[in-house]
């Protein structure tokens, strides 16, 4: 069970990680899309448009229907959740990482910081 999951994951990492379908994922945010529409903001043909649409059906996170012969693209974000929770359990690591930089930062800040003089009174010419 844990290797299906690993290769979902997998899948879904490699899915998102060209721009294109990317841009088609969020496309797909606003509701469903044929493979046209989905095809018409890149300088592609519905061939290769194709192509990105059957990697993200193999990760999960696009389901295709054929109405006739327009074939309509729908977001299935479950994936996507998936991969949030994966990329959750590195945000404590990254955030105790960072906070422990900041209070370092301060303190040597703290520490280089010239002592305060004192500001002459207005009109000296000292």
């Amino acid at each position: 069970m844990v290797e299906l999951q690993t290769s979902q994951l997998d899948a879904v990492f490699h899915a998102l990680g060209d721009a294109t379908r990317r841009q088609m994922l969020q496309a797909l945010a606003g509701g469903e899309r044929s493979i046209g529409q989905l095809a018409s903001p890149f300088a592609m043909s519905l061939a290769a448009a194709s192509k990105h649409i059957r990697v993200l059906e193999g990760a999960g996170l696009i389901r295709r229907e054929v109405r006739g012969r327009t074939h309509l693209c729908r977001l299935d974000p479950g994936p996507l959740a998936s991969a949030h929770q994966w990329l959750a359990a590195y945000e404590g690591f990254w955030t105790s990482r960072l906070d422990v930089l900041e209070r370092l930062l301060r303190e040597d800040a703290a520490h280089s910081a010239p002592a305060s003089r004192p500001t002459p009174p207005e009109g000296d010419d000292a």
